[in-house]
């Protein structure tokens, strides 16, 4: 069996793999191995459905060195006035050049895609079958803990009669005759962007039954922007959020702040949503979902039978002419952490919210930078990933442990403040002052965090 060395082994080039290797590559003379399973580099990008877009601006994501976007604002449309959202082939495509352009060219990239990795170092390739064992000689970086789970790749976990209309929300732009109806199976991101693509292409409202087994509490994509123009809007929900954190009495008292400050959305206002996935919405989109007056909240579906739907708590009627489309991927299948440095191993994760390439590239850098796994956990503690609301208390806890860390350490200071996937650090660079409005709003927040971090702490013992 071939043997293959390098100092990194780099497992998965899905975005967290190139974000890493992306400061692997212009912050050492490492030599880097990456393996994939897929053809191309961008990981789930590869198979996610023709109309995806990113649900936060571009500008602060993918790897370090390079920009995705460059800078636009996207005029009409339900984005209007707001950072440019890159489509799915933007995306996989910056991410093919990326590795291209960038890693391989840099002569310490080596790059083996359409490659299995079975574990202990032994991988299989997906076309030949050959078999080659691979060796980190400094660290293996497994990036498959945070692996993304679509509908193209995703075994619904309901039965599906024979007969019924089905599909994968990858294939609604071939349907090219009209079904009598369509139900809309996922209460996430990705039913989300199914009704709206129906919606959008004049399909009757009243023709859509969308099945949400929980509704969900939403970030206001206006609260995302890194551009000056904003800097009130999402520094300004920063501070509503510490504010808000630092006073509420229980987690009802805190969720209603939130809301009642714009950093919380909710689709319908008499509902009051059980979840959280940090979905990111504008709201003339939610204008647009608000139209759908088929909504079911019967629980999860059990069975699509070819007149009914079973659910957790009741029955629907359904016809053989209705097209039914699966929404129900959960995304992120592995919600569990674990110890990001662990002797050989790096595990990348969250350890801010909401930001996982920025993640991966923080903790690339700490492992180029810091000798001791003690100094590389505590400085990179992974934020847990939200489901449920009272996940919102956890994640929010370690993350500004994390900042209080890292503020500790005035080289980390200032290679955040530098790096160009950090959307606040840009917002801050031009500072001035004499803009006093923007400069309340920093001390709102100089004097909230504190508060904040000492009350989640209350708060957090009410769930135990």
């Amino acid at each position: 069996m071939q043997e293959l060395s390098a100092d990194y082994v780099v497992i998965g080039s899905g975005a967290v793999g190139m974000a890493f290797a992306d400061v692997l590559v212009t912050e050492s003379e490492a030599s880097v191995l990456i393996i994939d399973r897929y053809a191309k580099p961008g990981g789930h990008w590869n198979v996610a459905y023709p109309f995806v877009e990113l649900h936060q601006p571009a500008a602060f994501y993918g790897v370090s060195s390079k920009e995705l976007s460059g800078g636009r604002q996207e005029w009409g449309g339900l984005n209007d006035g707001l950072g440019e959202l890159a489509s799915g082939a933007q995306v996989s495509a910056y991410f093919d050049e990326v590795m291209r352009h960038q890693f391989l060219p840099s002569g310490r990239v080596r790059y083996f895609p359409s490659c299995d990795y079975r574990g202990e170092g032994r991988v299989v390739s997906q076309l030949s079958g050959e078999q080659f064992h691979v060796k980190a000689t400094k660290k293996l970086i497994d990036c498959t803990h945070l692996n993304t789970e679509v509908p193209s790749t995703h075994t619904p976990n309901f039965a599906v009669a024979e007969g019924v209309r089905f599909m994968p929300l990858n294939d609604l732009p071939r349907v090219t005759e009209p079904p009598e109806g369509f139900v809309v199976i996922g209460a996430g991101k990705t039913g989300i962007d199914a009704c709206l693509w129906l919606l959008g292409r004049g399909v009757n409202p009243d023709a859509i039954t969308w099945i949400v087994s929980r509704d969900a509490w939403l970030l206001d994509r206006r609260n995302t922007q890194v551009t000056d123009e904003f800097f009130l809007d999402t520094m300004g929900s920063y501070a509503n959020q510490m504010e808000s954190l630092a006073r509420a009495e229980s987690i009802d008292d805190l969720f209603d702040r939130l809301e009642a400050t714009g950093y919380f959305l909710r689709i319908d206002p008499a509902v009051r949503p059980t979840m959280f996935h940090a979905a990111t919405i504008s709201k003339p989109e939610i204008a647009q979902l608000q139209k759908i007056r088929h909504v079911v909240r019967l629980g999860h579906v059990r069975a699509i039978e070819a007149d009914k739907i079973v659910l957790d708590h009741g029955e629907i009627p359904t016809t053989a002419q209705t097209l039914h489309v699966d929404c129900s991927a959960s995304a992120l299948r592995n919600i569990t952490t674990k110890p990001i440095f662990t002797g050989n191993t790096v595990t990348p994760q969250m350890v801010r919210p909401y930001q996982p390439v920025f993640s991966a590239a923080f903790i690339a850098h700490v492992e180029l930078n810091y000798s001791d796994d003690t100094d590389k956990n505590r400085l990179c503690a992974p934020v847990p990933l939200p489901n449920a609301v009272e996940d919102f208390l956890r994640f929010t806890a370690v993350s500004l442990q994390n900042q209080f860390e890292w503020n500790k350490e005035p080289a980390l200071r200032e290679w955040i403040a530098a790096n160009r996937l950090d959307g606040p650090s840009k917002l801050l660079r031009n500072l001035s002052g004499e803009q006093t409005d923007r400069m309340a709003i920093v001390q709102r927040i100089q004097q909230g965090v504190p508060l904040a971090a000492k009350n989640l702490q209350k708060l957090l013992a009410t769930l135990s």
